[in-house]
Protein backbone atom coordinates (compact mmCIF):
# COMPACT_ATOMS: atom_id res chain seq x y z
CA UNK A 1 0.00 0.00 0.00
CA UNK A 2 0.96 3.21 -0.56
CA UNK A 3 0.96 5.53 2.38
CA UNK A 4 0.43 9.04 1.44
CA UNK A 5 0.48 12.33 3.52
CA UNK A 6 -1.76 15.98 2.46
CA UNK A 7 -0.69 18.29 4.09
CA UNK A 8 -0.56 22.55 3.43
CA UNK A 9 -1.42 25.56 5.56
CA UNK A 10 -5.07 26.72 6.66
CA UNK A 11 -7.82 27.81 4.20
CA UNK A 12 -5.78 26.26 1.02
CA UNK A 13 -8.17 23.71 -0.01
CA UNK A 14 -6.72 20.55 1.99
CA UNK A 15 -10.47 19.76 2.89
CA UNK A 16 -11.48 20.15 -1.34
CA UNK A 17 -8.29 17.79 -2.59
CA UNK A 18 -9.18 14.88 0.15
CA UNK A 19 -12.73 14.87 -0.97
CA UNK A 20 -11.35 14.45 -4.74
CA UNK A 21 -8.77 11.52 -3.51
CA UNK A 22 -12.00 9.86 -1.86
CA UNK A 23 -14.07 10.12 -5.05
CA UNK A 24 -11.33 8.92 -7.07
CA UNK A 25 -10.52 6.17 -4.54
CA UNK A 26 -8.20 6.61 -2.35
CA UNK A 27 -8.64 5.36 1.10
CA UNK A 28 -8.91 8.63 3.16
CA UNK A 29 -8.75 10.04 6.59
CA UNK A 30 -8.92 13.00 7.66
CA UNK A 31 -6.77 14.50 10.87
CA UNK A 32 -8.79 16.97 12.74
CA UNK A 33 -11.63 13.68 12.68
CA UNK A 34 -9.16 11.26 14.64
CA UNK A 35 -8.13 14.54 16.98
CA UNK A 36 -11.45 14.36 17.38
CA UNK A 37 -12.20 10.43 18.38
CA UNK A 38 -8.70 10.64 20.78
CA UNK A 39 -10.84 13.19 22.83
CA UNK A 40 -14.07 11.81 23.22
CA UNK A 41 -15.46 11.13 26.69
CA UNK A 42 -13.98 8.40 28.47
CA UNK A 43 -10.93 8.36 26.70
CA UNK A 44 -6.93 8.52 27.62
CA UNK A 45 -6.73 11.99 25.36
CA UNK A 46 -9.62 13.75 27.01
CA UNK A 47 -7.70 12.95 30.50
CA UNK A 48 -4.66 14.26 29.73
CA UNK A 49 -6.47 17.80 27.83
CA UNK A 50 -7.83 18.11 31.22
CA UNK A 51 -4.92 19.78 32.50
CA UNK A 52 -5.72 23.31 30.50
CA UNK A 53 -9.04 23.00 33.51
CA UNK A 54 -12.09 21.96 33.91
CA UNK A 55 -13.49 25.35 31.46
CA UNK A 56 -12.31 23.52 28.54
CA UNK A 57 -14.85 20.89 29.58
CA UNK A 58 -19.01 21.26 28.38
CA UNK A 59 -21.43 20.04 31.16
CA UNK A 60 -21.92 16.84 30.21
CA UNK A 61 -18.07 15.89 30.14
CA UNK A 62 -17.54 16.20 26.55
CA UNK A 63 -14.72 19.17 25.51
CA UNK A 64 -15.39 22.46 24.70
CA UNK A 65 -13.21 22.75 21.36
CA UNK A 66 -13.74 26.23 21.04
CA UNK A 67 -12.96 26.74 24.56
CA UNK A 68 -10.05 24.94 24.55
CA UNK A 69 -8.84 26.68 20.90
CA UNK A 70 -9.34 30.14 22.56
CA UNK A 71 -6.83 29.65 25.57
CA UNK A 72 -4.42 27.78 23.44
CA UNK A 73 -4.56 30.03 20.46
CA UNK A 74 -3.23 33.12 21.59
CA UNK A 75 -0.83 31.12 23.85
CA UNK A 76 2.40 29.22 21.80
CA UNK A 77 3.84 27.56 24.46
CA UNK A 78 0.51 26.14 25.70
CA UNK A 79 -0.61 25.19 21.71
CA UNK A 80 2.80 23.23 21.48
CA UNK A 81 2.04 21.94 24.73
CA UNK A 82 -1.60 20.66 23.70
CA UNK A 83 -0.04 19.36 20.90
CA UNK A 84 2.80 17.37 22.34
CA UNK A 85 0.04 15.65 24.41
CA UNK A 86 -2.59 14.70 21.43
CA UNK A 87 0.22 13.65 19.02
CA UNK A 88 0.92 10.49 20.39
CA UNK A 89 -2.67 9.63 20.60
CA UNK A 90 -3.50 10.88 17.25
CA UNK A 91 -0.24 9.25 15.51
CA UNK A 92 -1.40 5.28 17.12
CA UNK A 93 -5.02 6.21 15.85
CA UNK A 94 -3.41 7.36 12.59
CA UNK A 95 -1.25 3.69 12.20
CA UNK A 96 -3.97 1.82 13.02
CA UNK A 97 -6.29 2.88 10.57
CA UNK A 98 -3.48 2.75 7.82
CA UNK A 99 -2.87 -1.48 9.10
CA UNK A 100 -6.72 -1.88 8.78
CA UNK A 101 -6.30 -0.32 4.92
CA UNK A 102 -3.46 -2.37 4.39
CA UNK A 103 -4.48 -5.52 5.35
CA UNK A 104 -8.03 -5.26 3.62
CA UNK A 105 -6.56 -3.34 0.38
CA UNK A 106 -2.72 -3.93 -0.35
CA UNK A 107 -2.91 -2.04 -3.58
CA UNK A 108 -4.40 1.24 -1.92
CA UNK A 109 -3.52 4.45 -2.11
CA UNK A 110 -4.28 5.92 1.46
CA UNK A 111 -3.72 9.13 2.16
CA UNK A 112 -3.93 11.08 5.47
CA UNK A 113 -4.73 14.82 6.06
CA UNK A 114 -2.69 16.84 8.94
CA UNK A 115 -2.32 20.42 8.74
CA UNK A 116 0.50 20.09 11.23
CA UNK A 117 1.95 17.05 9.60
CA UNK A 118 5.50 18.79 8.55
CA UNK A 119 5.77 20.87 11.84
CA UNK A 120 5.68 17.83 13.69
CA UNK A 121 7.82 15.58 11.71
CA UNK A 122 5.00 13.07 11.08
CA UNK A 123 5.23 13.23 7.36
CA UNK A 124 8.67 11.26 7.27
CA UNK A 125 6.13 8.27 8.16
CA UNK A 126 4.71 8.79 4.49
CA UNK A 127 5.96 7.59 1.39
CA UNK A 128 5.06 10.15 -0.53
CA UNK A 129 4.10 14.47 0.35
CA UNK A 130 1.22 16.38 -1.20
CA UNK A 131 1.38 19.81 -0.48
CA UNK A 132 -1.68 22.15 -1.20
CA UNK A 133 -1.23 25.58 -1.66
CA UNK A 134 -2.68 29.11 -3.28
CA UNK A 135 -1.70 32.29 -3.58
CA UNK A 136 -1.01 34.56 -0.25
CA UNK A 137 -4.38 36.89 -0.63
CA UNK A 138 -6.94 34.31 -2.05
CA UNK A 139 -6.04 32.44 1.06
CA UNK A 140 -6.62 35.41 3.71
CA UNK A 141 -10.28 35.65 1.76
CA UNK A 142 -11.09 32.47 1.99
CA UNK A 143 -9.83 32.39 5.95
CA UNK A 144 -11.73 35.37 6.39
CA UNK A 145 -14.79 34.53 4.94
CA UNK A 146 -14.88 30.67 6.28
CA UNK A 147 -14.73 31.76 9.88
CA UNK A 148 -16.07 35.27 9.73
CA UNK A 149 -12.92 37.03 10.53
CA UNK A 150 -11.60 40.50 9.74
CA UNK A 151 -8.53 40.93 7.86
CA UNK A 152 -6.26 41.36 10.84
CA UNK A 153 -7.58 38.24 12.70
CA UNK A 154 -7.22 36.07 9.18
CA UNK A 155 -3.31 37.61 8.85
CA UNK A 156 -2.70 36.63 12.51
CA UNK A 157 -3.72 32.98 12.13
CA UNK A 158 -1.81 32.70 8.83
CA UNK A 159 1.09 33.96 10.08
CA UNK A 160 1.31 31.83 13.76
CA UNK A 161 1.78 28.60 11.12
CA UNK A 162 4.43 27.48 8.52
CA UNK A 163 4.90 29.66 5.86
CA UNK A 164 3.63 28.43 2.64
CA UNK A 165 6.78 28.49 0.61
CA UNK A 166 7.93 26.48 3.59
CA UNK A 167 5.97 23.28 3.57
CA UNK A 168 5.98 23.09 -0.31
CA UNK A 169 10.05 22.49 0.16
CA UNK A 170 8.75 19.28 1.18
CA UNK A 171 6.59 18.37 -1.22
CA UNK A 172 6.91 15.17 -3.40
CA UNK A 173 3.57 16.52 -5.18
CA UNK A 174 2.32 20.25 -5.25
CA UNK A 175 -1.26 21.34 -6.01
CA UNK A 176 -2.32 24.72 -6.54
CA UNK A 177 -5.71 25.57 -5.37
CA UNK A 178 -5.42 29.13 -6.77
CA UNK A 179 -7.83 28.83 -9.87
CA UNK A 180 -11.40 27.02 -10.29
CA UNK A 181 -12.50 24.25 -8.42
CA UNK A 182 -12.23 22.34 -12.06
CA UNK A 183 -8.57 23.15 -12.23
CA UNK A 184 -7.82 22.01 -9.08
CA UNK A 185 -9.72 18.56 -9.67
CA UNK A 186 -7.63 18.13 -13.22
CA UNK A 187 -4.41 18.74 -11.13
CA UNK A 188 -5.41 15.27 -8.26
CA UNK A 189 -7.06 13.66 -11.34
CA UNK A 190 -3.37 14.14 -12.91
CA UNK A 191 -1.56 13.47 -9.62
CA UNK A 192 -4.38 9.94 -9.15
CA UNK A 193 -2.74 8.63 -12.20
CA UNK A 194 0.71 8.74 -10.96
CA UNK A 195 -0.39 7.60 -7.39
CA UNK A 196 -1.91 4.13 -8.54
CA UNK A 197 0.71 2.57 -10.59
CA UNK A 198 3.44 3.66 -7.27
CA UNK A 199 0.97 1.82 -4.63
CA UNK A 200 0.75 -1.30 -7.10
CA UNK A 201 4.31 -1.34 -7.63
CA UNK A 202 5.02 -1.43 -4.00
CA UNK A 203 2.58 -4.40 -3.48
CA UNK A 204 4.13 -6.27 -6.20
CA UNK A 205 8.03 -5.51 -5.31
CA UNK A 206 8.04 -5.16 -1.50
CA UNK A 207 8.49 -2.09 0.80
CA UNK A 208 11.30 -0.49 -1.31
Amino acid sequence: MLKVGLTGSIAVGKSFVLGVLRELGARTIDADQIARECVEPGTPGLTAVKEFGETVLNADGSLDRAKLGAVVFADKVKRDKLNSILHPFILARQDEVIQQWANEAPNAVGVIDAALMIESGGYKRFDKLIVVHCQPEIQIHRLMKRNSLSREEAELRIKSQMPQEDKMKHANYLIDTSGEFADTRRQVETLWETLQPLAAHRTNHGQD
